[in-house]
């Protein structure tokens, strides 16, 4: 039986050539399926408005940008990409830690606009990643291919979860890792990178707090999702050298971007792109081609499934 699948977004379409003989892009009042992209909230409204709706696949791997509440009272089925996003993700994450010590965009910008320092020996120094420590905070799989850039540069590695990895995780990973306190792993890291998925129990996770914690040489990163980051008490200690730069392909009221970020020469930006990939986009449209089969198949255990 034909499906009737809506979208929120227009999407490659030779992602979606299993879905072939399906209605793609039926009115969303008629549809059975959903496809969700990340930067589009899917609310209760939305959802009440679409009788027929048994499955959202989001376009992503987070999914705080769809009411699960409501859903769940509906019993509509959610799931997510989250295997695509890993590498592309990670690449992002190792580039901004690399552009931000090594000043590659200010030094860019800087020729452009004739601003530079002179070439010379002791001029437009930066700081190199190889012998410094990269403390992970969420080394869920995205945190575990970011580890694997850094160690093959040289880099030592801790991280922070909610519990250690398994013995048998880490024996996988093939390369050393050392489970330390969020406290510790903000003291002592050179680079601190944000990896780990939200929920409101981590809202500001690092605020005013953490920040002074960190080493005044230290960098942060964020590749997760912007609320994770005190913006404005971030906006403070970049200015009074607290923390040595900051590179975020997210934030925290997003769109939107805290504007004193925009005017920082230690601060490195990227519009969430960390999927952003024509490899990437193509393989998350076939994750999401392979959840909606399988639902209809009535296969969970080849789907994504959040809820």
């Amino acid at each position: 039986m034909t499906m009737k699948i809506a979208f929120t977004t227009i999407l490659p379409e030779e992602g979606f050539q299993r879905l072939q003989g399906h209605t793609l892009y039926a009115p969303l009042e008629e549809a059975e399926v959903l496809v969700s992209t990340f930067d589009y909230r899917v609310t209760r409204e939305m959802i009440s408005s679409a009788p027929y709706l048994r499955l959202i696949t989001n376009f992503g791997v987070g999914f705080n940008n769809i009411d699960l509440e409501a859903c769940r009272e509906r019993g509509i089925r959610v799931t997510n990409t989250p295997q695509p996003v890993i590498e592309p993700t990670a690449e992002l994450a190792f580039a901004l830690m690399h552009d931000v010590a090594r000043h590659t965009a200010e030094f860019d910008r800087k020729l452009r606009l004739g601003t530079a320092e002179a070439f010379g020996v002791m001029n437009n120094l930066s700081h190199s990643l190889y012998g410094k420590t990269l403390g992970i905070i969420g080394m869920g799989r995205i945190g575990q291919a970011l580890a694997r850039r850094a160690v093959a540069s040289g880099m030592r590695i801790i991280y922070h979860n909610r519990k250690p990895l398994g013995d048998e995780v880490i024996r996988r990973l093939g390369y050393e890792v050392r489970y330390v306190s969020k406290e510790e792993l903000l003291q002592t890291a050179d680079f601190v990178s944000l990896n780990l998925p939200y929920t409101p129990e981590v809202k500001h996770l690092i605020g005013e707090k953490e920040l002074k914690m960190m080493k005044p040489t230290a960098y942060l990163i964020n590749t997760a999702r912007g609320a994770h980051v005190d913006e404005q008490a971030l906006v403070e200690a970049l200015q009074k050298g607290e923390i040595a730069g900051a590179a975020m392909d997210v934030y925290e009221h997003e769109p939107e971007i805290t504007p004193e970020l925009l005017t920082l020469d230690n601060v490195v930006l990227s519009p969430h792109t960390g999927t952003g990939t024509w490899e990437g986009r193509i393989a998350m449209c076939e994750n999401v081609c392979d959840n909606i089969l399988a639902w209809k198949q009535q296969d969970i255990n080849k789907m994504n499934i959040v809820l």
